[in-house]
């Protein structure tokens, strides 16, 4: 085995050692404290080793990161990053799967490399399908059974659900060649293993590529790349153990593979208590909460239902979605007339505090465990009570009318629906900075991934298409967190508003000078050419076999 060099890092300006020792996941005992659970170990700043890729030091507001950049220019380089890899294993057809297994083929193709992509699924599993149907079949090898797939991999990208996962992983690692990579999506299996004490095999290289974005837009946006360089979906990155001195390219190329117009460093911890705690906020459950309880609330005020949804979802995913993607959030406040600023400053005070209460206390739930055992145990009682439709109410039947009758230009942007929904991506901010993530992650988690790649999809048929084209994790953490803001909204927020006790000057100075706002403008610098395209009703532009869809299962994993 080559020799390996460990990737370093900083923390409170001291360095930390990351090589193969550190990188063993060690069991964790319940007599952590609460406080040493609810915060993320790891750093602001990360240097790792990498020889086929150029990092670039980047100025997050205050703080310096490295990031590499993505783009098809890059793809010469995949060759060298991929060395001595002949296939890659992506296992399962879920949310991400499908996006990253046609990503890879394609841009191994584009760049001449002779590297397998193939799909391991149960022999008996629906996605087979699915699979043949955009081109990976038993015929050529590229369509197996998953430990069969598992077994002959050089790389295993593994993105089956998180529950199977953690069900399956003793197995998975067993099947694994020696000096192979593991390849995660996600840090959740991390945190399920730091639940049961158990370690990853120490013959392997371990590494991550999340990309910010549910699995359809990243196969979109790729597909969007092919005529303008770039376009993609931002990626985390992350070497948690290198086993051979090539696992911080092998990272890096998959990132750029897969279409990220770039990557940024993370842990495995950092990034699963950020992702999940960040689609159970502003991305996807505060997001629904909030605007569930802004139609209520515009209706209760003498809207028509037409005008509520109007004021309420497509404010927020029309206008106010392309302002923060390229202006942040400051950026609404400051194209309001002083009576409008006045109109939001209110909504703003009275929603913040409220919904950095919740939170706190999604991000606490994640950090020690609890969320995860949440995620497990709801997929297990899949057979007796699967995931019920969440489109379905008056709401969202009218909402349907409204799209079918959309002008787009026409769409309003009301200061009071734009203070509420700030402070709930304000509040998601905060509570990440105040548990030591860095801004590129902050950025990413909370606001890029909200604007860029799952607003369009509510904006384009409703909150199913986006909630529903996530994991499993996430779509259960929408549903569980979802009403709690709404609730604490409704309930808090909005009373405060109309008993005349919402103004508070220093919270809204605090979001005003946030240093939050110089970070987002170095993240529009770098933001792709073009928004994504998803089609509407009865259009299919994104939608069907490997993109995205429009029924959804919910099963037990299998053994």
């Amino acid at each position: 085995m080559m020799a390996m060099k460990a990737p370093s890092a900083v923390i409170r300006g001291q360095p930390l050692s990351m090589g193969k020792n550190m990188a063993v996941v060690r069991p964790r005992f319940a007599a952590q404290s609460r406080r040493m659970c609810a915060r993320v170990s790891a750093v602001v700043q990360f240097d790792y080793d990498t020889k086929v890729f150029k990092k670039e030091l980047v100025q997050f507001a205050d703080t310096e990161e490295y990031i590499y950049r993505g783009g098809r220019d890059k793809f010469n380089l995949l060759p060298e990053a991929f060395k001595g890899i002949k296939q890659v294993g992506v296992i399962g057809w879920g949310s991400q799967a499908p996006a990253q297994a046609q990503n890879l083929r394609d841009s191994f193709t584009e760049a001449g490399m002779d590297v397998k992509v193939t799909i391991g699924l149960r022999p008996n599993s629906p996605s087979c399908e699915e699979a043949r149907q955009v081109g990976f079949t038993e015929e050529d090898g590229t369509l197996g059974e998953v430990f069969d797939v598992i077994s002959k991999s050089d790389m295993v990208i593994l993105l089956i659900s998180d529950a199977a996962q953690s069900r399956l992983y003793p197995r998975i690692l067993a099947a694994m060649k020696p000096g192979a990579t593991l390849g995660l999506s996600h840090g959740f299996l991390l945190g399920v293993m730091q639940n049961e004490g158990a370690e990853f095999r120490d013959d392997i290289n371990v590494i991550l590529v999340a990309p910010k974005g549910m699995g359809p837009s990243v196969r979109r946006l790729y597909e969007q790349g092919k005529s303008v360089n770039g376009a993609g979906i931002n990626a985390s990155f992350a070497v948690h153990q290198d086993a051979t001195g090539t696992a911080s390219d092998l990272a890096v190329g998959w990132a750029i593979a897969v279409g990220a117009p770039f990557a940024f460093c993370t842990t495995l911890e950092s990034e699963y208590k950020s992702d999940i705690y960040g689609e159970r906020c502003c991305i996807l459950g505060g997001v629904h909460g909030a605007v569930e309880s802004l139609f209520r609330r515009y209706t209760r005020q003498g809207m028509s239902d037409e005008e509520a949804f109007r004021e309420s979802v497509e404010c927020i995913t029309g206008p106010l979605t392309r302002i923060i993607s390229r202006d942040g959030m400051i950026g609404v406040y400051e194209q309001f007339n002083d009576a409008d600023k006045k109109i939001f400053e209110e909504a703003y005070a009275a929603s913040f505090g409220p919904a950095m209460d919740i939170c706190y206390e999604i991000y606490e739930d994640v950090a020690c465990g609890n969320e995860i055992k949440s995620v497990v145990n709801a997929v297990e009682r899949f057979d007796k009570f699967p995931m019920g439709k969440i489109d379905q109410t008056h709401m969202w039947q009218v909402g349907k009318k409204v799209r079918a009758e959309r002008v787009e230009k026409d769409i309003p942007i009301n200061p009071f629906t734009a203070g509420v929904y700030i402070a709930v991506m304000m509040a998601t901010v905060q509570t990440l900075s105040d548990k030591g993530h860095p801004y590129s992650e902050i950025c990413n988690e909370s606001i890029i991934e909200a604007v860029d790649s799952l607003n369009p999809y509510m904006h384009a048929r409703g909150v199913a298409f986006m909630v529903d084209n996530c994991s499993y994790t996430a779509r259960l953490g929408s549903r569980k967190w979802a009403p709690r803001f709404d609730y604490i909204l409704d309930q808090q927020a909005y009373v405060a508003v109309d008993n005349g006790s919402a103004k508070n000057d220093e919270v809204i100075s605090q979001f005003k000078s946030h240093s939050v706002h110089k970070a987002l403008a170095s993240c529009a610098e770098m933001r792709p050419p073009v928004d994504i395209s998803v089609g509407g009703e009865g259009d299919d532009t994104g939608v069907g076999a490997g993109g995205a869809r429009t029924e959804y299962r919910s099963t037990v994993a299998s053994q």
